[in-house]
C-alpha cells in the first residue's frame, strides 16, 4: 500500500488544529491536516465568540495573554478578518460578597496586563446604565472583546494551505498507531499516512484517541444554548457576563455592530456523539429570556431569529489536555478546552507548532499536562 508521509499529521480541524497548522508551516515543518467533517463545524464555529481573558484561570493568563497579541495582527498574519473589536468585556455579579472575589482577582500579579477596574454602587450604574437595579458589582476589561466564531477555524485553515499545508475535509481517521519510529494513519478514503509526529486537536473526541494510547481521560461532552436575536440599534458595546456560582445566572450576551445580540448560557444539553449531534432545548431560551431581563431589563421585546448549539468538551477542573503524550514519543495533545477555547485558539496553535519543533515553549503550559490524569489512567487499566 502506498503513503504519503509529512513530518507532522494534526486529527482534528477546529480552530486548534488549523491554527497549529498554520504555524507549523511558519516553523517550515510538511503538515496534513485531517477532519472528519468539515473545518470548524463542532465546538470551534458554534461557541459564543468571547475574545475574554478576565475570569480565567490565573496559570492560563500567560497562554491567553500571548493568543491576545496574536489576535491584534491576525488580519496581518492570516490575511483574513474574523471581525475581532476590542470591545471591553464586563463581568457582573448580582451579591456584595462576590464584588470581593472580583477585587481579589484584579489584584493578582498575573491579572495586571488585564487592565482590570471594578465598579460597584452608583458608579457602576452611571457607567453602565441599562444593568438592571440586582446588578450589584462588575469587573471591567477594556481590552477583551469579541470575534465571529464561524470565520476563524476556516481562516487559519485557508491560511495554513497558502502556507502549503494539506488540509482534508470528509476524511474520517480510522486507526492510528506507532510502528517503530513512525506513526502510521489510515482514513475512510483509504489513504496511509506517516508521520514523525501526531497532534491530536479532535475537541469532544480527543479523549478516544488518547486512550487508544493508555492515556484516557474523564472527559464529557456538553451542547452550548446559543440564540441571537433581531437587529436592533447598536448600543450595547461591551460584552457582558454574569460571575455567579449558580449555572441558572451563568448569563452572557455580545451585540455586533449589525445590530443583533448573541445570548448564551443558562443551561447546557448532552450532545448526542453517535450522530454528532445537538440539540436547543426549548426551555433553554425561557432560562435566558428571564435572565436577560433580570440583567438587561429594557430589552425584553426582541425576537429570536435563530437558536443553535453545538459539542464542546469539558474536563473536572475545567482546564485543557495542551502538550506531549507522557507514554509515546512524538505524541502531542491539544483538546478538552471546557467551553472556553476560542480566545485561546492564535495562542494554542503557535505554542503548539513552537514545541513540537524545538521541543520547549517560552509559554508556560504546565498545568495542562495530560499526566494530571494519571490517576484515571491508572483506575481504567484496573477496570478493565
Amino acid at each position: 500500500m502506498s503513503f504519503d508521509q509529512t513530518d507532522v499529521l494534526i486529527v482534528g480541524g477546529g480552530l486548534m488544529g488549523a491554527a497549529s497548522a498554520f504555524f507549523l508551516r511558519q516553523h517550515g515543518r510538511s503538515v496534513v491536516l485531517l477532519e472528519r467533517d468539515v473545518i470548524g463545524q463542532y465546538a470551534s464555529g458554534v461557541n459564543f465568540g468571547n475574545v475574554r481573558r478576565q475570569g480565567r484561570f490565573l496559570g492560563q493568563l500567560e497562554l491567553a495573554n500571548h493568543s491576545f497579541a496574536l489576535w491584534k495582527r491576525l488580519p496581518q498574519l492570516i490575511d483574513d478578518d474574523l471581525e475581532f473589536i476590542t470591545s471591553g468585556h464586563m463581568r457582573v455579579c448580582y451579591r456584595e460578597d462576590e464584588i470581593a472575589e472580583l477585587e481579589a482577582y484584579a489584584a493578582t500579579p498575573e491579572a495586571r496586563e488585564l487592565d482590570l477596574r471594578i465598579y460597584s454602587g452608583r458608579e457602576l450604574h452611571t457607567r453602565f446604565p441599562f444593568l438592571g437595579p440586582e446588578v450589584k458589582g462588575g469587573s471591567y476589561a477594556p481590552h477583551d472583546g469579541h470575534a465571529n466564531p464561524r470565520l476563524a477555524a476556516p481562516a487559519f485553515a485557508r491560511a495554513a494551505r497558502r502556507a502549503g499545508a494539506i488540509v482534508e475535509e470528509r476524511c474520517e481517521v480510522t486507526s492510528v498507531e506507532k510502528v517503530g519510529g513512525q506513526f502510521r494513519v489510515t482514513t475512510s478514503n483509504g489513504r496511509e499516512y506517516r508521520a514523525e509526529q501526531v497532534l491530536i486537536t479532535a475537541g469532544a473526541w480527543g479523549e478516544k484517541l488518547s486512550a487508544q494510547f493508555g492515556e484516557p481521560v474523564p472527559l464529557i461532552t456538553k451542547g452550548p444554548q446559543m440564540s441571537v436575536t433581531e437587529p436592533v440599534p447598536y448600543v450595547l458595546k461591551t460584552v457582558i457576563g454574569v460571575y455567579t456560582k449558580m449555572p441558572e445566572e451563568e448569563l452572557y450576551f455580545r451585540q455586533i455592530p449589525r445590530g443583533n445580540i448573541i445570548i448564551g448560557g443558562c443551561s447546557h444539553t448532552k450532545p448526542d456523539m453517535l450522530n454528532r449531534r445537538a440539540h436547543f432545548d426549548p426551555r433553554s431560551l425561557l432560562k435566558q429570556l428571564q435572565q436577560m431581563r433580570r440583567l438587561v431589563p429594557d430589552m425584553t421585546n426582541l425576537n429570536i431569529i435563530r437558536t443553535w448549539s453545538g459539542i464542546e468538551s469539558y474536563l473536572p477542573d475545567s482546564l485543557p489536555i495542551m502538550g506531549p503524550s507522557g507514554k509515546v514519543e512524538g505524541l502531542y495533545y491539544a483538546f478538552g478546552f471546557s467551553g472556553h477555547g476560542f480566545q485561546l485558539g492564535p495562542g494554542v496553535g503557535d505554542v503548539m507548532a513552537e514545541l513540537m519543533s524545538t521541543g520547549g515553549t517560552n509559554t508556560s503550559i504546565a498545568p495542562f499536562g495530560i499526566g494530571r490524569f494519571a490517576d484515571y489512567t491508572e483506575q481504567q487499566r484496573r477496570a478493565s
